[in-house]
Parts: C-alpha cells; sequence; structure tokens
C-alpha cells in the first residue's frame, strides 16, 4: 500500500509518498509529472520513511544540511534511474550542467556522446524533488532552466543553499 502525507515548505504544499520502507515520490503542488509514482490504491497516513522525509525537509529549509538520507525506490526506466542516482552525487550548493551529465552518461555507457536534451528530459522527470537535487541542474551558459516545479522555486532553492555554506 502507497500513503502520501502533505508538507507545507516556504516554497509551497508539497505531497510526499511512500510505499513499505521507502520513499517513491516528493512533489510541489501542482508541478509537472505530479505523482507519477502513485498507483490507483494509494491513501493519507504515515509511515516511518514518510516521517523520516518530513525531518529531512524541515532540516533543509531551517537552514541545515541533512546529514541522512530517506530510501528511496525509484520505479522506471534503467537509465533515468542511472540518471536520478547521479543526480544524488551533486554536492549541497553546487551546480551541474545537463551537458556535464551527458559526458558522464556517455561515458558511463560506452558511447562517444549523448544529448544534453536526452539528460533534460530524464532529470524532468525525477519524481523526488529536493531530496534527489534536480534543482541542481543548470543550462549551459549558467542559465536556471527545465524545472518541474517551477524557475522561482528552483532559483529559491538554489539560493537557500548557497546561503548557508
Amino acid at each position: 500500500m502507497q500513503y502520501v502525507c502533505k508538507y507545507r515548505s516556504p516554497l509551497g504544499q508539497i505531497t510526499i509518498a511512500g510505499e513499505g520502507e521507502a520513499l517513491i515520490g516528493l512533489w510541489f503542488e501542482n508541478q509537472k509529472n505530479f505523482g507519477s509514482t502513485l498507483s490507483g490504491e494509494w491513501e493519507e497516513g504515515t509511515l516511518p520513511v514518510l516521517e523520516q522525509t518530513t525531518e529531512w525537509l524541515d532540516i533543509y529549509f531551517g537552514g541545515g544540511i541533512p546529514d541522512f538520507m530517506p530510501e528511496i525506490s525509484f520505479f522506471d526506466t534503467p537509465f533515468r534511474i542511472a540518471v536520478w542516482e547521479l543526480l544524488m552525487d551533486i554536492p549541497y550548493g553546487n551546480t551541474i550542467t545537463y551537458g556535464e551529465i551527458a559526458a558522464v552518461m556517455a561515458e558511463q555507457t560506452g558511447k562517444e556522446r549523448m544529448s544534453a536534451q536526452i539528460i533534460g528530459n530524464a532529470v524532468g522527470r525525477n519524481p523526488v524533488s529536493i531530496i534527489v537535487p534536480c534543482h541542481r541542474v543548470i543550462g549551459a551558459d549558467g542559465s536556471l532552466v527545465g524545472y518541474a516545479g517551477g524557475i522561482f522555486r528552483k532559483d529559491n532553492l538554489l539560493t537557500l543553499e548557497k546561503s548557508h555554506m
């Protein structure tokens, strides 16, 4: 059974989803792909991982750097999952470009090149916003592009992280 709970962040309401012992989704209300990992059978409730995620968000939005990570389960293509796992390696307060991720993915898959647009598509479908930090991915020219939760939130998340380093 999947469970969801709501979290009130400084950037708007967030829905957190879990199943068993793992976090499976975290979305701002009305963001693109909202609820993408939810099955038809879910209910509002709580799980230890939802409580742990709420604690993580409290620390994060309070200006701290959480020293733990909720367990996360991804359900998607192997390619997208590999991209999301790379996102988790981006250090707090740092950014990386879509092209840089494409170069890493090309190397990992033994390809000569990979399109930044393909990476952008995978990043944009990340079901666990903030904790899997897709907001740290920027355009080649340093511009803030492509955040499913809205560019204003991406800007605010990056500003929060830089101000607390």
